[in-house]
């Protein structure tokens, strides 16, 4: 019930925002015609089909009523706020796949507790500022506020994308830090997810350390309740985990530990052991490839998180990539950032990252040419620097460098990530009868695909938001709230 009422109030908020601008959203808002026709636009409609040039996209009342070519005498409604979009391109709004609202709090130094903050006013406001109209958070440390988070979203009380919420991370022993969970055993995963498919968790998360046992137990329960299971796993191996019926596989193959010799059954063996033995593997060898054809044959999914891995290698991004986030961060924060990226860069000569980055986009290209469901996120936790949005569309242009066309790498975070959620009928593409979620950028990211980061306007359910707006009303947060 408490799920279904969620979606109601979303509907009710679809409907009624042109034509009731909620107080809260008004600074925000750039464009609440209840009509409105984009003229001129280059579309990009996310199927991985081919850039369409000179378009008319007609929005009512928050829904795409239709996408034609444009004429010299257009079909307007009557009323309808008009605008040329000469120059520019429209897709749709991202659905991101492995998303946080939480943050690393700066060190506190020695001896004391690594932590994570909960960022509930600049995380929501930065997805939305870069174009990410729909996100998963791919686990919690701050369950509660993650819910009241997504109500005042859909009711309209602040600014945020479309927000579908995954449990608290479903961790073995040890925890990784003090704000998890640890489980004691099968019947305790069971529980869990129990208890949170009660309070209106829609997937669920598995960690490093969750026991075979322990995860088939969780993947029965949330199969149970018609949800579905990621992970992030490390004890488990993702030929094991396919075999017990996972749906999602997050980061991909850099985090894959069955490679690893002497690897004992349901124990992490370290993820810089488990890499290690990885760098010495072909991933057009006969043991990466068997993984690729049987994670397909299960159908389960994977979750790209290229920017994040980028984010390990000695000098990447280029440090004009990181000056776009640098007013965001807290200042502590920001030197956190820098300091540590200045510790990888000098043990570049003995550094895989670089490898295991290469070896990752080969993957990830030799799983969707071969049949596979990818989809991408920006999992902005690290050690900073890869932030909410920013690191979606930074994400886009890693794709790219990946083989995959940008029309390819703009349809798996659009639609492959709106089809796993089973909201594909309502946004993900741009077609008639869907929610007008949608990003316009000045020029032509399917010549050049940074273009993505030349956001001029995102579309919610037809409310168009200015992305500069919303960066600047957080300006220095992320790190603090």
């Amino acid at each position: 019930m408490r799920r279904w009422l969620s979606i109601a109030v979303a509907s009710l908020v679809s409907c009624t925002a042109a034509a009731q601008l909620p107080d809260a959203l008004k600074p925000f808002v750039k464009q609440d015609a209840p009509v409105l026709v984009l003229e001129h636009v280059r579309v990009i409609d996310g199927t991985g089909a081919p850039a369409r040039d000179d378009q008319t996209v007609v929005i009512d009342h928050g829904k795409i009523a239709s996408v034609s070519a444009q004429t010299a005498n257009p079909n307007i409604p009557e009323g309808a706020t008009v605008l040329d979009l000469t120059g520019k391109t429209v897709f749709p709004g991202l659905v991101g796949m492995h998303e946080h609202l939480f943050y690393p709090l700066p060190d506190g130094g020695p001896g004391l507790l690594p932590l994570y903050g909960e960022m509930a006013d600049s995380a929501p406001r930065l997805y939305l500022a870069g174009g990410v109209t729909a996100a998963r958070t791919a686990g919690s440390v701050e369950p509660y506020t993650d819910i009241s988070v997504k109500q005042l979203i859909d009711a309209g009380r602040m600014p945020g994308p479309k927000l579908f919420l995954t449990s608290p991370y479903l961790e073995g022993s040890p925890a990784i830090g003090p704000q998890l969970h640890t489980l004691t055993g099968p019947d305790d995963a069971a529980r869990l997810v129990n208890y949170w498919a009660a309070e209106g968790i829609t997937s669920f998360k598995a960690y490093m350390h969750i026991t075979p046992q322990e995860l088939k137990a969780a993947i029965d329960a949330a199969h149970a309740h018609g949800l579905k299971i990621t992970g992030h796993l490390c004890a488990v191996g993702f030929q094991e985990a396919a075999a017990l019926g996972i749906d999602n596989l997050e980061h991909g193959l850099v985090v894959d530990t069955e490679f690893t010799p002497g690897k004992q059954e349901g124990v992490c063996p370290g993820q810089h052991e488990g890499q290690a033995a990885l760098a010495k593997l072909d991933v057009e060898g006969p043991q990466i490839q068997g993984t690729i054809h049987d994670l397909i044959a299960h159908h389960v999914a994977v979750t790209s998180t290229l920017a994040i891995f980028e984010s390990f290698v000695p000098n990447r991004p280029p440090m004009s990539e990181e000056m776009r986030v640098r007013a965001s961060l807290l200042p502590d924060a920001w030197g956190s950032y820098t300091m540590t990226r200045a510790v990888i860069a000098e043990h570049a000569d003995s550094s895989i990252a670089g490898r295991m980055l290469q070896m990752e986009m080969q993957f990830e290209h030799d799983f969707v040419k071969q049949g596979g469901m990818l989809m991408a996120g920006c999992d902005p936790t690290g050690y900073g620097g890869v932030l909410p949005g920013f690191g979606d569309q930074r994400n886009l242009e890693l794709l790219a460098e990946a083989g995959f066309t940008p029309e390819e790498a703009i349809h798996i975070a659009t639609e492959n990530g709106a089809i796993w959620l089973g909201e594909d009928n309502h946004f993900g593409t741009i077609a008639a009868g869907k929610d007008a979620d949608l990003v316009v950028v000045d020029g032509n990211p399917s010549k050049n695909i940074a273009d993505v980061e030349k956001v001029d306007t995102v579309y919610k359910d037809g409310i168009g938001y200015d992305p500069q707006k919303l960066i600047a009303s957080v300006r220095g947060l992320v790190g603090l709230r």
